[in-house]
C-alpha cells in the first residue's frame, strides 16, 4: 500500500487529518496515473487526430472503471443479479451499456451533477406532475436547487426526519402522491453519516410514477448503492481519493433529461464542455482502487470506529448509531464551543459540519432537522476518517480534543 507522508508545505508537520467528509487525500496511485495526462497527454479528447484519440481512449477507460465500481459485486444490484467478481473486459459503448442499463456522464463535480439531474428532469415533467419531494437533511446543492425550482412554479415538499436523522417511510409514502414527478434523497448524509433507506425510497417513487434521484457522493465505494432503485445518481471523485473538479451523473436508460450546459455536447450530446483526461483518469484510478481495497478499507474503518467510540464516552452521538457509515463520527458535548475547539486545535483538521456551509456562520440545517437546539448544534463536531488514517493518529487526536473540551468547560465553570 502506498503511504502518505504527513508533511505540510514548507516541511512542517501537517495536522492529523480527520475531515474525510469534506474531501479525501488524493491516492498516490491516482496522482501517478494523472501525471502523464497533465504533461505529454494534454490533447483535447474531442479532437480527431491521434493524440486526441489517445486522450479519448483514456477518458473511456476511466468511465468504464467508474461504472464498474458503481456496479461492482459489493453493491446490492450486482448481488441480486449474480454478477461475477471479475471486471468485464467488454468494450464500453458510451451510447448504451447493457451491463448497467444506463450511461455515466462526467461532470465538473457532484454539485453540477445534482443541479443537472434535478433541473434537467424537472424540465421534462408533465403539467400534472410538477411536484418535487426531498428530505430536510439533503446537501445544500439539492435543497438550494429544489428551492430554486419552487420559485419557477414547481410544488416543493421538504420532508422532515426523525431525531435519529432517518426519514419516516410512512410519512414519505403519504407525501409522495400521484402529482409527484421527482423524488430526491441522499444515500449517506455528509454531516452525520446516517444511511437513508434509498432502495425503499426509490421503489416508493417508482410505484407513484415518479423519477428518483440519489446523491450517492458519501456512499459510493463505502456502502452498497441500490442502483436498481435509482433513475439518476450523483458521484464525486474527491470523496473517494480522486482529484477535485470532476464528478459524474449516472442516468438510467429512458430517463428524460434536458441539458444543463449548452455548447458542443461533448458528453453524449447532453453535457457540453471539454473534458480533462487527467481528471477523468484520476477518477478512474480512484474508482479502481475502491474495488481493489474494499475489504482492507472496510476493516480499517470498523477498527477506527470502535476505537473512537470507546475513547470518547462523555460525548453524545448525533444521528442513528446503527444505520450509519462508520467513517463519520458526529458528536456533541454539552457546553463546548465547537468553533473555538477547532481554532485551538490547529494540529488536527476536523470540522463542525459541512465544509460547503462552514463560512455562513449559521448552525447546521442537518442538526436542526434532528431537533437539536442552536446551542447543541454549536457544541457538535464532525470527525471523518478513512484509508490513510492510522489508529495512533486517531487516538492522539481524540485525546487532544477531549482535553481541550475539558479545559473549555473548566473555564466556563
Amino acid at each position: 500500500m502506498a503511504r502518505l507522508v504527513r508533511e505540510a508545505p514548507g516541511g512542517v508537520s501537517a495536522p492529523i487529518y480527520l475531515d474525510y467528509q469534506a474531501t479525501t487525500p488524493l491516492a498516490p496511485e491516482a496522482a501517478a496515473a494523472m501525471r502523464p495526462w497533465l504533461e505529454t497527454g494534454f490533447a483535447n479528447p474531442h479532437s480527431s487526430h491521434r493524440l486526441g484519440r489517445e486522450a479519448a481512449a483514456a477518458v473511456e477507460m476511466a468511465r468504464k472503471r467508474v461504472l464498474e465500481a458503481l456496479t461492482s459485486p459489493h453493491s446490492s444490484r450486482a448481488k441480486s443479479r449474480g454478477a461475477g467478481t471479475e471486471p468485464s473486459d467488454a468494450p464500453l459503448d458510451f451510447a448504451r451499456d447493457e451491463r448497467v442499463g444506463g450511461k455515466l456522464f462526467f461532470t465538473s463535480g457532484a454539485t453540477e451533477a445534482a443541479n443537472w439531474a434535478l433541473k434537467g428532469a424537472a424540465a421534462r415533467l408533465p403539467a400534472d406532475r410538477r411536484r418535487i419531494v426531498t428530505i430536510a437533511t439533503e446537501h445544500a446543492c439539492v435543497l438550494d436547487t429544489v428551492e430554486w425550482l419552487g420559485r419557477q412554479g414547481f410544488d416543493v415538499d421538504v420532508v422532515p426526519v426523525r431525531e435519529d436523522g432517518l426519514v419516516d417511510l410512512a410519512l414519505l409514502e403519504a407525501r409522495v402522491d400521484g402529482r409527484t414527478g421527482l423524488v430526491a434523497a441522499m444515500l449517506v448524509n455528509n454531516e452525520i453519516g446516517v444511511i437513508q433507506p434509498v432502495a425503499a425510497l426509490g421503489a416508493l417513487a417508482r410505484s407513484r410514477g415518479a423519477w428518483f434521484f440519489c446523491d450517492a457522493v458519501q456512499g459510493f465505494g463505502r456502502v452498497p448503492v441500490p442502483l436498481e432503485s435509482c433513475d439518476m445518481v450523483a458521484l464525486s471523485a474527491h470523496k473517494v481519493h480522486g482529484p477535485k473538479g470532476i464528478g459524474a451523473l449516472w442516468v438510467r436508460d429512458g430517463t428524460p433529461l434536458d441539458p444543463l450546459l449548452h455548447g458542443g455536447g461533448q458528453e453524449g450530446g447532453l453535457r457540453s464542455g471539454t473534458l480533462s483526461p487527467a481528471l477523468c483518469v484520476g477518477f478512474g484510478e480512484a474508482a479502481r482502487l475502491l474495488a481493489e481495497r474494499e475489504t482492507e478499507d472496510r476493516i480499517r474503518i470498523e477498527r477506527l470506529w470502535e476505537a473512537a467510540r470507546t475513547t470518547l464516552p462523555g460525548w453524545t452521538l448525533n444521528g442513528s448509531a446503527e444505520q450509519r457509515y462508520h467513517g463519520n463520527l458526529n458528536l456533541r458535548r454539552e457546553g463546548i464551543d465547537a468553533a473555538r475547539l477547532i481554532s485551538e486545535l490547529r494540529q488536527i483538521a476536523f470540522s463542525a459540519g459541512s465544509a460547503c456551509a462552514s463560512g455562513s456562520g449559521r448552525p447546521s440545517h442537518v442538526l436542526a432537522a434532528l431537533g437539536l437546539s442552536e446551542r447543541e448544534a454549536r457544541s457538535s463536531i464532525r470527525l471523518g476518517f478513512g484509508r490513510y488514517t492510522t489508529e495512533e493518529d486517531l487516538l492522539q487526536a481524540l485525546a487532544l480534543i477531549d482535553d481541550a473540551a475539558d479545559r473549555q468547560l473548566s473555564f466556563a465553570a
